[in-house]
C-alpha cells in the first residue's frame, strides 16, 4: 500500500516527542504526518499483551515531580488513570537485602560504618543544593561522588549503578547526569520522606493510544510499519522516503536516535554534520520479563549493588500495580544495559532466563523454575545516550544546516536524562514552535 502523498509537517518518530509534537500541530489545524517504522506507536513504551491487559515491555513509571506528563494527562482529560503510591525500593549487596525507601533506612544500611551512613544522608542533600550544574560540567560522576561522599560510599553505593547503567563508559559519565538524578528523586517524596511514584492505568501504551486517537481526531494521520529510508531536500521542499512511497511537506521533525538519523540523511550531508550526529554514543538494553504464579518480595524496585550479578535491578512490577490486573501474575522485570556489541544482546529469550535463573535464587533461594509461567525478552538498541564530561558541546543544534529540518531526539534532553517527561516537554515546545511558525505562513 503506497501512502505517497503531501503534508505540511512530517514528524519521523512515533515515540512520545513525535506525537506530542504531532498534538501540538493538529490542534492548530496544520497537517502533519507521523512515521513509525514499528507496528504501533510509542517507542520505548511499547508493550505486550499479559493476562488479557496491556504491559509495558521495558518498566515504566515516573515521578510526581513529572509536570509534563502529568499536564498532557490532564488535557486529554484522562486524570482517573493514574495511580500515585508510594514504593518499596531497596538494595541488594553482600548478599543481603537493605531497604532504602526513606531518609532514615539510611541509618541502617550496615555495609557502610556509622560516619558513611551519615555522608551518604548528607550527599543527597548537598547535590540537591546545586544550582548551577554548568559548574559539574568538568567532572566526571566518579570524581564528584567522591569528592562528596568519600572513597567507600562510592565504591558500595554508586559505583555499581553507574557500572550497571553504563558499562564500560562508567568511568566517563558526567556528574551532571548523577546530579539530575539525585535531585529528581529527591523531589518526589511524601510527607514522610518516602518514595512516591505515578503509574498510568493501562501501562503507559494506554497514554500512547489515547495521544494518537486525539491527534487523528483533530486530522493528523500516523503510518504504521513504515520505516524512513531517506530525507531528501527537493527545491524548496522536502522528500521523505518511506518502505510505502514518498511523502512530501514542507518540514521534517527527526525524533530518532542521532545515528539513525545521520543515515537518513547521508547523500546529501556535510561529513563534519554526519560526525556530529555519531559522536554520541549509545548503551543497548535488554529486559528479561518474567509471569510468575507468586511474589518474589516485597520490594518494587531492587537496586542491584553487587557486582556479580548480572542485571542492574530487579523490578516487581506487581508490588505497584496489582496482580489482579495481569490475570493474577506477578511481572518482574530483569534489566540490563549493555553495548549491543556484548554477547548477551544477542541471547534467545530461552538462553537468558537459563543464564539469569542462578543468579536469581541465590538472591531468591526458595525460587523454583516452576513458579515461571512465561518470559519474554525486549531489547532496546538506542536505550541511553552515554552522558559523558561537557556533554552541552556535544548536543547536535535542533536545526539542522538546511532550513525545515530539525532534530529532536533523547540525545539532546540535557542536563535532565531522557525519560518520558521531558521527551513530552520537548515534542510539545518544538511542536508549538513550529505551529506558531506555520500559522504566520498561508495554509
Amino acid at each position: 500500500m503506497s501512502i505517497t502523498h503531501h503534508t505540511r509537517v512530517a514528524i519521523v518518530g512515533g515515540g512520545f516527542t513525535g506525537l506530542t509534537a504531532a498534538f501540538e500541530l493538529a490542534k492548530q489545524g496544520i497537517a502533519v504526518t507521523v512515521l513509525e517504522a514499528e507496528s504501533e506507536a510509542g517507542g520505548l513504551a511499547a508493550a505486550f499483551d499479559v493476562g488479557g491487559a496491556k504491559l509495558d515491555r521495558f518498566y515504566h513509571h515516573w515521578f510526581t515531580n513529572d509536570l509534563e506528563v502529568m499536564q498532557l494527562i490532564d488535557e486529554l482529560g484522562l486524570n482517573d488513570q493514574i495511580v500515585i503510591n508510594p514504593t518499596n525500593t531497596g538494595v541488594y549487596y553482600a548478599n543481603n537485602f537493605f531497604k532504602l525507601s526513606t531518609p532514615w533506612d539510611l541509618l541502617n544500611f550496615t555495609p557502610l560504618p556509622w560516619y558513611d551512613r551519615i555522608r551518604l544522608g548528607l550527599l543527597a542533600l548537598r547535590a540537591r543544593r546545586v544550582k548551577n550544574w554548568m559548574l559539574l560540567e568538568d567532572k566526571t560522576a566518579a570524581e564528584w561522588l567522591k569528592e562528596l561522599g568519600g572513597e567507600k560510599v562510592y565504591k558500595i553505593m554508586w559505583e555499581p549503578l553507574l557500572k550497571g547503567k553504563f558499562g564500560p563508559y562508567a568511568e566517563q559519565i558526567s556528574a551532571v547526569w548523577f546530579w539530575n538524578k539525585l535531585k529528581l528523586r529527591g523531589g518526589s517524596r511524601g510527607k514522610g520522606g518516602e518514595e512516591r511514584l505515578a503509574y498510568f492505568k493501562g501501562g503507559f501504551i494506554s497514554l500512547v493510544d489515547n495521544l494518537a486517537k486525539r491527534i487523528i481526531e483533530l486530522g493528523g494521520r500516523i503510518e504504521m510499519n513504515t520505516p524512513v529510508q531517506a530525507i531528501t531536500p527537493v527545491d524548496s521542499q522536502w522528500q521523505v522516503q518511506t518502505t510505502k512511497g514518498i511523502v512530501t511537506c514542507e518540514q521534517v521533525i527527526a525524533t530518532t536516535a542521532l545515528p539513525l538519523f545521520a543515515d537518513m540523511i547521508r547523500a546529501w550531508a556535510s561529513v563534519d554534520y554526519l560526525n556530529s550526529l555519531e559522536r554520541i554514543q549509545y548503551i543497548g538494553n535488554v529486559c528479561l520479563v518474567l509471569e510468575l504464579d507468586r511474589s518474589l518480595s516485597a520490594t518494587y524496585w531492587l537496586n542491584v549493588n553487587e557486582p556479580s550479578f548480572p542485571f542492574v535491578g530487579v523490578i516487581e512490577h506487581t508490588n505497584f500495580e496489582h496482580p489482579e490486573t495481569y490475570g493474577g501474575k506477578h511481572i518482574v522485570y530483569l534489566s540490563k544495559y549493555l553495548p549491543h556489541t556484548d554477547a548477551m544482546y544477542s541471547m534467545t529469550a530461552d538462553e537468558m532466563l537459563d543464564y539469569a535463573l542462578p543468579y536469581l535464587q541465590l538472591m531468591f533461594p526458595k525460587l523454583e523454575r516452576s513458579w515461571i509461567q512465561q518470559h519474554h525478552l525486549w531489547r532496546a538498541r538506542w536505550s541511553q545516550p552515554v552522558v559523558e564530561k561537557n556533554y552541552s558541546r556535544l548536543i547536535p543544534p535542533e536545526n539542522a544546516p538546511l532550513a525545515g529540518l530539525s532534530v529532536c531526539s533523547m540525545a539532546q534532553i540535557y542536563p535532565e536524562d531522557r525519560g518520558t517527561n521531558y521527551a513530552i516537554r520537548e515534542g510539545r515546545d518544538i511542536g508549538r514552535r513550529l505551529a506558531a511558525k506555520l500559522s504566520n505562513t498561508n495554509n
